[in-house]
């Protein structure tokens, strides 16, 4: 069985500061499909938030790791209680992460939340829900889709 974390790419016209400025602001694209709530700041290094989703079904909380403007975003996620999961914890110490690099004069953007593997129970239900948010933004912001 692979161990492959999920990982999703894209390319854009926008600049490298245009597309740091959306993604450091989960309130402006993870939102949109079941429910969300927000809460927290992921603006400085050590910021927390709280994402949730489906009623309840999904809370988590994330926590600025790594901070590189305009490069690179990292969220550990410091607790997570997936109420649908015989494991809820499932997603706690894993890592979400945005790279921001230029490819062919484009703006580059690599999501990968490092520990989501396709052992995880959650794997295809979550990887579908990461799919959504960032094909949802890709359309929004008129990213062309690598």
């Amino acid at each position: 069985m692979s161990t492959q974390n999920f990982s999703y790419t894209f390319t854009t016209s926008k600049s490298h500061e245009e597309v740091f400025n959306i993604l450091i602001d989960p309130k402006k694209w993870w939102i949109g499909f079941h429910s969300e709530t927000i809460t927290g700041n992921s603006e400085k290094l050590n910021d927390e938030f709280t994402f949730s989703a489906g009623n309840g079904a999904h809370n988590s909380v994330q926590k600025l790791v790594e901070l590189i403007p305009n490069k690179k975003i990292s969220w550990e996620v410091v607790d997570s209680n997936l109420t649908f999961l015989k494991i809820p914890n499932e997603w706690t110490g894993t890592k979400i992460n945005f790279d921001i690099s230029t490819e062919e004069n484009q703006t580059k953007v690599t999501s990968t939340h490092n520990g989501l593997t396709p052992q995880f129970e959650c794997y295809e239900g979550c990887s579908n829900a990461w799919s959504q948010y960032l094909e949802n933004l890709t359309k929004e912001l008129k990213f062309i889709e690598f």
